[in-house]
Order: C-alpha cells, then sequence, then structure tokens
C-alpha cells in the first residue's frame, strides 16, 4: 500500500461521511433516528458523517436502507467507498506519540494537491532539518524521554516525503521572519536550517514567501493556519487551526472565503520567492 493510498483513505472517509448526511437530510431524517437505526447514538452519527471514524458495513447498509437508497449501483459505489476508507494509513504505526485529532490531518496533508500556510512561531514542520526538528520537540516537550523526541521526529520527517512524492502537492509557505530569527537550538542548527530552506525553496512544487519585520502589521494577525484543497472536486478547501490539545478543521464556504483573503494578502505582500531567498541569504551571513 502506498503513502497516497492510506492518505486518500481520510479523503475517502470524508467524502463518504459527507454523503451520508446530504442523504439523511434530503430524508428530513434526524441524527438520533439515524442513530437509532444502525443500535448507535446522535454523536456515532455526527462523527460518521465528519468522517472522523471507520465505517462497519452493516452500518452503512441499514442507513442506506433507512435513506432509501435502494438502486444496487448506488448502493455498491457507497459501500466500496467505505471499504476504501477503512485502508489504515502508514502514521498508525506512530500511534504512540500520534494524537487522535492529528492523525486526520496528517491523512489530509498527504491527500492534498494543494497546501498552502502562514507561520510565525517556528519553521513549518514540513520544512524543518532533523536537528532543529529535534530542537522544536525538546523545546515543547521538556523532560520528555529521548525516544520519544525521537518517534516525534521520525514521523515529522516521514509526513515531509509527501513533497517529494510521485503526487507531490504543490506547497506555498509564508513564513513570518519571527520563525527564522527565533532561535531552537545552537547556531549550526540554525544555519543549516537557512540553508536547507533555500534549498527546499528551489523545488519546483513549492514556493517560499518570507514576511519581514520591515513590512509592519499584516493580515496574518489572527495567528499561523494551513489551508488544504484537493484532488476531489467534491471535496471542499480545509482550514486546519492547531491548538494546544486538539485542533480545528473549518469547511464552511463563509469561513474558509476569510481564510483565503487573508492568505491572499499575505501573498501579495510578502516579497516574491527570489527576493525572499535574499533574505534568508541575508540572514545566513548576520547568523
Amino acid at each position: 500500500m502506498t503513502a497516497g493510498e492510506s492518505s486518500g483513505s481520510v479523503v475517502r472517509r470524508i467524502l463518504l461521511g459527507s454523503q451520508l448526511r446530504r442523504l439523511r437530510e434530503s430524508r428530513g431524517i434526524t441524527r438520533e433516528a439515524a442513530g437509532y437505526s444502525i443500535r448507535a447514538s446522535e454523536s456515532k452519527i455526527s462523527r460518521m458523517e465528519l468522517g472522523r471514524v471507520s465505517f462497519k458495513a452493516r452500518d452503512i447498509e441499514d442507513l442506506l436502507t433507512l435513506y432509501g437508497v435502494t438502486d444496487d449501483a448506488e448502493r455498491g459505489a457507497l459501500l466500496a467507498l467505505a471499504r476504501e476508507a477503512n485502508v489504515a494509513g502508514w502514521w498508525h504505526s506512530f500511534g504512540d506519540v500520534l494524537p487522535g485529532w492529528f492523525q486526520t490531518y496528517v491523512g489530509l496533508e498527504g491527500a492534498a494537491s494543494l497546501i498552502r500556510i502562514y507561520e510565525v512561531q517556528f519553521v513549518h514542520g514540513l520544512l524543518q532539518t532533523e536537528a532543529y526538528a529535534h530542537a522544536v520537540v525538546e523545546r515543547g516537550m521538556p523532560g520528555a524521554p529521548r525516544a520519544e523526541i525521537d518517534r516525534r521526529v521520525a514521523l515529522r520527517l516521514e509526513r515531509q516525503k509527501v513533497l517529494v512524492s510521485e503526487r507531490a502537492p504543490h506547497f506555498h509557505a509564508v513564513l513570518d521572519e519571527a520563525a527564522l530569527r527565533r532561535p531552537y537550538g545552537d547556531r549550526k542548527v540554525m544555519r543549516d536550517q537557512l540553508r536547507h530552506l533555500i534549498d527546499v525553496s528551489e523545488q519546483p512544487n513549492v514556493t517560499l514567501q518570507v514576511m519581514p519585520f520591515s513590512f509592519g502589521g499584516h493580515a496574518g494577525e489572527s495567528g499561523a493556519f494551513t489551508m488544504l484543497r484537493f484532488p476531489e472536486s467534491d471535496l471542499s478547501d480545509i482550514v486546519y487551526l492547531e491548538q494546544l490539545t486538539s485542533a480545528l478543521y473549518l469547511d464552511k464556504p463563509e469561513e474558509v472565503a476569510q481564510y483565503e483573503r487573508v492568505m491572499g494578502r499575505l501573498h501579495q505582500d510578502s516579497p516574491a520567492p527570489e527576493e525572499s531567498r535574499d533574505l534568508l541569504r541575508g540572514l545566513l551571513q548576520l547568523g
């Protein structure tokens, strides 16, 4: 099984969940009634419709019957989608250090065709060197066993393979200058990280911009965020907001549109990629 197939399972869960929600709403059936039909709670239906849980074939069959889906071809297609959605992702082997709320994101990240990020605290995980990642994890988890830190860094490095995979997404990153000046590790770690950013920014599928201090206040005042777009036309863009112990996934068109406008302004106001590389080279000389 390839990384693309396992990442795609998350997208399929969300697709199937959204289709089940549309079918239920078109029939005017409540989540409570749907849950009763499969011997489950209203919250279980909610989690299924959000793509947060795996699917049992019997549950899907019962729901489709309840929703009046009798066509064999339509039922077969949705049941096949359920089977594909249950494929375990590569990241499940990191379950000992990977919070459940982050597993969904890793799958979505691996399935996206376009990833756009704004980062202010540190260099984004997909762009970190191994030494820098160690420093970030150690700072965030003081006193953690070395083995756990190593596992978390290994997970981060595994995620980075998406940028050089056969179906690599386009990755457009805006890093605030604060993220580049805030030291993690010693001078060598920071210098190597800056060199790595310069190198990665030359990849054809990577666009890297730096929002400099000299610009002053800018559109990214609400903090770091990620926007994901998928090749599936019936899956809407998702905004991912990470918190300390959980995450938010926004997909309502009006909310996504607000972040789209902010991202557009960040792209417009930040120096172009070549100028941003010059900024990185300047920081390298200062170091």
